[in-house]
């Protein structure tokens, strides 16, 4: 498909990931956002902890290439809705806004 549109496809490196400007971005990010504040003990709480980011990043973290929405749209909630509550995400390292009824 990519052959018909134009595109050349560039390979890297085997196990190279900072040869991948999109892959060294999101590797920065996760380790930024979330791993850098985080105590890992194991491979079950580093998949627990990622999934949680992920979920978080997907849904909630705006990205300005996005216009300040998240990947997985959200609606705008108007004053009318009610006040603005904080809810913990990944642990409380991150937090969300919502509005809710008084």
């Amino acid at each position: 498909m990519a052959k018909c549109m134009g595109i050349r496809e560039v390979l890297t490196a085997p196990q190279s990931p900072w040869q991948n400007a999109y892959l060294e971005r999101l590797i920065g990010s996760i380790r930024r956002e979330c791993l850098d504040h985080v105590i890992v003990l194991n491979e079950t709480g580093l998949g627990r902890v990622l999934k949680s980011y992920f979920a978080y990043y997907e849904q909630f973290r705006t990205h300005l290439s996005l216009g300040k929405d998240a990947p997985i749209s959200r609606a705008i909630q108007p004053p009318a809705m009610g006040r603005v509550v904080q809810i913990p995400q990944i642990g409380g390292l991150h937090h969300r806004y919502e509005r809710v009824a008084a």
